[in-house]
Formats: C-alpha cells, sequence, structure tokens
C-alpha cells in the first residue's frame, strides 16, 4: 500500500517528523517496506527564465541562451539544442554539478563548440519524470526564477510503501493509516463527513440481485449532464504518485476514494446500459472483453453485472470495455456495493484477473461506508466534471456486521508477556473505534467497528464427523470467544509498540529431543559427508532439463514432458541427476576448470516412479605429485566412490556382485553395475558413452556413477560387541590365475573367500594382464589374498595346505590354472 505525506495530512494532523512516522508504523504492524523522495534527487534544480537566445556562430541547431536562474545564476550562458527555446520562457535550470537522472550524466561547465555553456535546459525527460518530448520542459509564463524546481512542481512529496498483513483490510486506505497512527498518539485524526447530494430526478437505471450470497447490498445512482476529461493536476499528481496511470477525470475518481478510503467503485456509461436495469448474477458461460481489452470467459461460480445485452462487469474485480467511461461520456451510472471476500478471491484466480478493487474486496471493506462513499464519489463527480444527481437506487439489504467483542484485562499480560493497566486498554481500544458496551473490573465488552471485519469474525472449524452434535456447537462458540478476545489483546499490544513486547522463548518439550531425521534423512545426510571428504563438491541443479539432453540418459518419455515449463530449455523432467552434473562439467571445463568432481544428491523420474540418487562425476586429470604422474580418471575411481557410500550405509561389501550390464549412457566396456542378489541394483558406475560426451561437447575423460539410495536396504539392529582382534599377525600372498577372458573377476573372488572363511580375511584385485606368455583368448587376474590366523601362528606345511585350497576353489569355480 503506497501513500504520500501529503495524503496522509488530508486524514491526520500531525507535527510528527518523517522519521517518527515510519517508525511508529513499523511498531504498529504496519511495516515500512519502502521510502522514496523522488524530489531529492532533483535538489539542484532550478525554475529560470530565458533573457535572449541567439543563434550559435557555429552550429546550425543550436542556440545560445543568456538564462536567468535566480541568485548565483541571473545572467549564465548557455549553449541549449532544444527548437522551442526561446526569449522569456520559463524553462528548469541544471547548474554545473548537478546530476541529470535521464542522461545519468553529472553537468559541468565548458565550452560547446565554442562557446561557453555554464549549465543545461532540460526536459522532464531527461529529469526522469516525463514521457519523450521535442524540446526543453516549458512552464507558466508567470513563473519566478530561481525556485527549487522539486518545490515548485511538488516532487518533494514522500511515498510510504507499506506491506499489509491480509486480513488488515481498512489498512488498504490512507484513512485507515491515519486512524491508525492517531491511536497510537502520533497526532488527530480530522473529521470526515460525506455531505449530501439530493437527488433531483429518478435514476433511469436499477438494481436487480439474483445472487445475494455474491453480493447482498448495491448502491448507485445516475449523474446526467457530465464532461469528461483529463483530471485536475492534483487529482493526477496524487495518483501517479502512488503508481497509478491517470486515465480520465471519471475514473480517477473511482481510484482516488480506493486508495483514500479503501472503498472500491465503478462508473458505467449510462448512455450504453441497455434496458435500464443491471443485475448482480451468476455467470453463464459469457465471453466479454474486460476494461484492460482481456477476453474473459465466466462460469456459474463468477458474479457478474448484466444488463439487457449480457455481461459487462465482473463483479468486484473488473469492469467491461462496452459500457465504460469514455471522453464522449455525458451520463454516467456510479456502482457502489458489497461482495463476498471468498467468492471474489475465487473468481480473480480461476479467471486469472485481479485488480485494486478486487485486493480490498478479498480482504474485506468497511461494511457500513457504502451510502456515505457514494455521495462524495457523487459530490467530487459534480464539481469536477459538472451535471446533476439522480436519486439513489439500491437492491438488497445492508448486512448485519454488527459484532462484539469481549477482553479480560489479564489476558493482555499471559498471551502477550506486557502488563497494561485496565484504563490504558480500555483507551486504546476506543482510539481504534471499539465502542465500550458494557465493563467490570475484570473486563471489557466493546462493540467491533465496520471497518474491522479481522475481530470477532466466526472461525471456519473443521470438525471431526462423529463429534456429538451439542460437543461441536460448544466448541465453535469457545473457539469464537477465545478469537475474540486474541484480537483486541493483539489490538492493545500493537497500539503499545510490537518492539515493547518481552521476547520469551518457547519452552521445550523435553529435556531430551526427539531424533529430527527420518533414517533416510539420515542416509542423505551422511552420503553427502562421505562424498565431500572423498574430494567432490556437491551442486544443486533443477529437476528441469531440456528435453534434448534427457534422451542421451535412458530416453525422454512424453508422459514427463512439461506443458508449460518456466523456460523453452526446461522442458523434460531430469532422469538422472548425471544431465544436470554432466552440464556443469561441460560449463567448468570451458572455462579452464576440467580437473574436477561434484556431486548431486537429489530425484530421478522415470514414468514408473520418482526416487532419489546419489550421483557424481570425475572428469579430467589426478593431481600430479613428485615422482607420481598424473593421468586420466579411470572407472575405478568411480567404483571406488560407488563402493564407499554403500559400505558407509552398511552393505556388506563381499555381498556385492559387480556386472556389466550397466545402461547405454554408459561405455559398453568399461562400466559396470552393482548389485545385491540378482534383482536389487544398487548402483550404477563406469565411464559415459562417447556419444553422450560428444552431445555435451565434453573432451575432457568423464567417470560417474549412481546410487540408487532408496534401494539399499536398512541394516539390521545388532548389539554391539567388542571387535575380535587377533594376537597373530597377518599373512599375505599373491596369486595369479590364468582364465578366460569371459570369466568376471568377480567370480575369481567369490571362490578366494569361500575357499576357507576362518583364515581368509580380505582379497582384492591387483592386477589382469593380456599379452605374450599369456594364450590368445586368455588373462592373467592377480589377486592379493589376507590370511589372519586367529589360535597360533601358521606353519609353512599349513600355508600350503591353504593355498591348495585357494588354488583347488578357483580351478573349480572358473576353470583358471595357477601362473
Amino acid at each position: 500500500m503506497k501513500f504520500t505525506l501529503s495524503w496522509l495530512y488530508d486524514h491526520l494532523e500531525t507535527q510528527a517528523t518523517l522519521a517518527e512516522i515510519c517508525a511508529t508504523l513499523n511498531q504498529i504492524g504496519l511495516e515500512v517496506e519502502s521510502v522514496e523522495n523522488k524530489g531529492a534527487a532533483l535538489a539542484p534544480f532550478l525554475t529560470a527564465r530565458i533573457l535572449d537566445a541567439q543563434p550559435h556562430p557555429n552550429a546550425d541547431r543550436l542556440q545560445v541562451c543568456r538564462v536567468d536562474a535566480g541568485p548565483g545564476f541571473s545572467d549564465v550562458q548557455v549553449v541549449c539544442g532544444a527548437p522551442n527555446a526561446r526569449k522569456d520562457l520559463a524553462v528548469i535550470f541544471a547548474p554545473p554539478g548537478a546530476y541529470v537522472p535521464g542522461l545519468d550524466v553529472t553537468i559541468k561547465a565548458g565550452k560547446v563548440r565554442g562557446e561557453l555553456s555554464g549549465g543545461m535546459l532540460c526536459s522532464l525527460r531527461e529529469l526522469g519524470i516525463g514521457e519523450e518530448t521535442s524540446g526543453i520542459a516549458e512552464l507558466p509564463a508567470d513563473t519566478l526564477p530561481g525556485q527549487s524546481y522539486p518545490d515548485f512542481a511538488g516532487l518533494d512529496d514522500v511515498v510510504i510503501d507499506i506491506a499489509i498483513t491480509p486480513n488488515r483490510g481498512d489498512a488498504l486506505g490512507v484513512r485507515g493509516i491515519a486512524r491508525d497512527l492517531a491511536a497510537a498518539g502520533l497526532g488527530t485524526l480530522r473529521p470526515w463527513l460525506a455531505e449530501t447530494v439530493e437527488g433531483t430526478f429518478a435514476s433511469p437505471v436499477e438494481w436487480a440481485i439474483t445472487y445475494p450470497e455474491a453480493c447482498p447490498w448495491v448502491l448507485g445512482r445516475t449523474i446526467r449532464g457530465v464532461k469528461n476529461g483529463p483530471s485536475p493536476e492534483w487529482l493526477r499528481n496524487r495518483l501517479e504518485s502512488v503508481g497509478l496511470r491517470s486515465i480520465s477525470t471519471l475514473v480517477d475518481i473511482t481510484n482516488y476514494f480506493c486508495f483514500d478510503l479503501g472503498r472500491p467503485l465503478h462508473v458505467f456509461d449510462a448512455g450504453k446500459i441497455a434496458g435500464g436495469k443491471l443485475t448482480l448474477c451468476r455467470g453463464a458461460g459469457e465471453t466479454f472483453r474486460t476494461l484492460d481489452g482481456q477476453e474473459c470467459t465466466v462460469t456459474a461460480e463468477d458474479c457478474v453485472i448484466a444488463d439487457q445485452n449480457g455481461v459487462q462487469s465482473l463483479a468486484g474485480i473488473m469492469g467491461g470495455e462496452a459500457t465504460g467511461a469514455t471522453e464522449s461520456t455525458t451520463d454516467v451510472f456510479v456502482e457502489c456495493a458489497l461482495f463476498d471476500p471468498v467468492r471474489v478471491a475465487l473468481s480473480s484466480r480461476r479467471l486469472g484477473l485481479s485488480s485494486d478493487s478486487s485486493y480490498r474486496f478479498e480482504r474485506g471493506v468497511d461494511q457500513a461506508l457504502p451510502v456515505a462513499a457514494l455521495e462524495a464519489a457523487t459530490r467530487m463527480i459534480i464539481e469536477l466534471c459538472g451535471g446533476q444527481a439522480s436519486e439513489v437506487v439500491s437492491a438488497g439489504q445492508q448486512p448485519a456486521w454488527q459484532r462484539t467483542a469481549t477482553l479480560r484485562f489479564n489476558r493482555v499480560r499471559d498471551l502477550g508477556g506486557l502488563d497494561v493497566p485496565a484504563d490504558e486498554s480500555v483507551a486504546l481500544l476506543e482510539k481504534l473505534g471499539f465502542e465500550v458496551r458494557a465493563r467490570t473490573e475484570e473486563q471489557v465488552e466493546c462493540a467491533v467497528p465496520a471497518w474491522r471485519n479481522d475481530v470477532a469474525q466466526a472461525p471456519v472449524l473443521s470438525q471431526g464427523k462423529s463429534l456429538p452434535a451439542d460437543v461441536a456447537v460448544q466448541a465453535a462458540q469457545g473457539v469464537a470467544t477465545i478469537e475474540a478476545e486474541s484480537d483486541l489483546v493483539e489490538e492493545v499490544l500493537r497500539l503499545k509498540g510490537l518492539d515493547a513486547v518481552p521476547a520469551v522463548p518457547l519452552p521445550p518439550i523435553s529435556v531430551v529431543p526427539g531424533a529430527s531425521l527420518t533414517p533416510a534423512q539420515g542416509r542423505f545426510a551422511l552420503a553427502r559427508r562421505v562424498l565431500a571428504a572423498r574430494g567432490l563438491t556437491e551442486t544443486v541443479g533443477f529437476s528441469f532439463v531440456s528435453h534434448e539432453e534427457a534422451v542421451h540418459f535412458g530416453g525422454a518419455p512424453e508422459s514427463l514432458r512439461l506443458l508449460n515449463p518456466i523456460a523453452s530449455d526446461l522442458d523434460q523432467m531430469r532422469p538422472t541427476p548425471l544431465v544436470n552434473l554432466v552440464s556443469a562439467i561441460r560449463h567448468n571445463s570451458v572455462r579452464g576448470w576440467g580437473d574436477i568432481g561434484l556431486f548431486e544428491i537429489g530425484p530421478a523420474f522415470a514414468e514408473a516412479a520418482q526416487q532419489t540418487l546419489a550421483a557424481g562425476v570425475r572428469a579430467g586429470h589426478t593431481q600430479r605429485y613428485p615422482g607420481v604422474a598424473s593421468n586420466a580418471v579411470s572407472l575405478w575411481a568411480a567404483k571406488a566412490d560407488a563402493l564407499e557410500l554403500l559400505r558407509q550405509f552398511g552393505v556388506n561389501p563381499d555381498a556385492i556382485t559387480t556386472t556389466a550390464d550397466a545402461p547405454a549412457w554408459y561405455h559398453p566396456g568399461r562400466s559396470g553395475v552393482l548389485r545385491q542378489g540378482p534383482k536389487n541394483i544398487l548402483a550404477y558406475f563406469g565411464e559415459l558413452h562417447p556419444s553422450v560426451l560428444q552431445a555435451a561437447d565434453i573432451d575432457v575423460p568423464l567417470v560417474a556413477f549412481e546410487v540408487f539410495v532408496q534401494n539399499v536396504p536398512q541394516p539390521k539392529k545388532k548389539k554391539k560387541s567388542a571387535p575380535a582382534l587377533s594376537a597373530f599377525q597377518p599373512v599375505r600372498r599373491d596369486f595369479a590365475f590364468v582364465l578366460a577372458q569371459d570369466i568376471p573377476v568377480e567370480s575369481v573372488l567369490r571362490a578366494v573367500r569361500g575357499a576357507d572363511r576362518q583364515l581368509v580375511a580380505d582379497v582384492s584385485l591387483f592386477d589382469i594382464y593380456t599379452g605374450p606368455h599369456v594364450v590368445e583368448g586368455m588373462r592373467s587376474v592377480g589377486v592379493d589374498v589376507t590370511l589372519q590366523p586367529t589360535e597360533k601362528s601358521l606353519t609353512d606345511a599349513e600355508l600350503e595346505v591353504v593355498s591348495e585350497r585357494i588354488v583347488t576353489a578357483v580351478g573349480k569355480a572358473t576353470g583358471g590354472v595357477l601362473r
């Protein structure tokens, strides 16, 4: 809600400074978002008069002007290129040192084509406050030189913008804001009374209501013989200062009262209303054009205003183009109505239309104001546009808005923590317009003013169906009483100053806090720590990617295509976070950061379901060390990342098998799948397919992994005991087996582990060799076996026995022989 200080002073008599006004607004809950003083930036500019204007001797389109801009600039020579610069013209003068916002330049004295120029003559566009013109601004002929231009033009009026909470519809009018400030002790609220305008004839336009749920009461009157046109300067400046565009006098008057009193109005061109009657009714699928030129199709849930020709206005939201007031309008019909806030809000959202009127109706307007507002608008129309007013016509009746609320004085202390004397609480409520009905030592009963729709309204409860009827009624009454009292407590605390309310921490629920993360959430946090510790940097990407990128990572089904994407290149739900990670690698590599590791924990989308993945990529080369060469990243690094993550999740590495059936976006010969059992896939790893890298325009080595976090079973809870540590030295033996190239290495490792489960503590692959001394079609697989005795040290004979078991087990499982 924007308003100017001068507008506020129309309703508030105060000597408070701008700083005091802003501080008080914040204290009473009307938070100040910005304070704008357009005149401050234009303070150096002065009014001036051209004493003489002669053609420039060295330029055809320039003139040399002598300018009087008051004391200190009574006779200044200025070179000007405006075609309308002439003798005796009143102008705007920018002295040296003035910053011209429209040109983004600071004026300096100097020479222009050999002639001295001690300033600049400006247009309104150059000052940033007007439209494009063909010359400098022309001020009234009687303008005195040397005045501050912001003061002369009324630009020194400060604009204040405050944030309005949804329950404070009364603060969407300048008078409501002034009422709050006066109640807070910052001045006196000026009296406002709308003088009655007696009607001189019967209105040719009447009202009818067939949808009373949406509009219980409507008023109107015809004003004939009006002359519409541009608004007077004071009205135009007032509206433009708060961001409204001046349209015409009739329309500007309705906008003025919308902001001045928070009371929306609408004017119809009475000559365009067919049939002499306007009916508030349900829509029936009609389409009409609104005042802003949009085609709008209404439904049976929308309240419209219709004449004999059809829909002419969307009630409470926006009028129609067909009956809007124009410069040729001579007779108008003024509408002032009460509309249901919920139905206005639903129609606004359903039709995608919003206006200053709907914004106020949605939050509630003063239900006792329509008669006075119609009289005030009538008087202003007659004063500015002339004409004669008819008698007031209406339909429906004023709703029973009267409500009461009770405040127990000790509740201000108990709920707000601020001890306010009873007399002071009552005085503060009375300043806000609450009228005391009854009072005792413990409490006061107040009548709620018509403009406070947020106080003591009956709450909407969602009660259980099994609740007995009498209990439900009693509960609803209790809630209504408590809510109304809480509203009054808030009003007292607000006027005392929200910054005076002591800060009190909430009491702890228990001494020992409960778990804040579920096991699944805990895994995601663990995954972040593990991958970060392995040197990867976390990224966060959109769940939307381009359709073309998604095709390279498992396809892009139409069922996951976005019909209304936020951007043309974000039109597909991503099949894997690798899409974003590969894009990030490309983004970094083209900027010289090719050696990088990234990971993301986020959703992946498929037609069957959505799941969360921990995905990572490594690109470029390993770091160089003295004596150690830098190598391209390998698939073993990606496998190690995935295996470490699974191990941290509690998966036994011995229970994991590796297969070579990775999906199509991985290199077919340099990738794998980590499984637990034949069906449960835990992870993919390996180099990405060359076609994927080529499509992504990546020319550095790149490996990746994807861990399906949700596929990892939760580890069984076991009673922890002290680890069994052997006192004997472990023994390490290397074995090299020659076997067919199509035999998985995993089979060798599994056979070694099963040869002697008591002694074999660990087995790992350290070499794969093909070449001389190995038969074609075969390969040599080297494994490192750790034997850990627990009862005694192993003798040479016992080591030979164990070695024979290992060789026999591998031969039986794979057909391999000891090399």
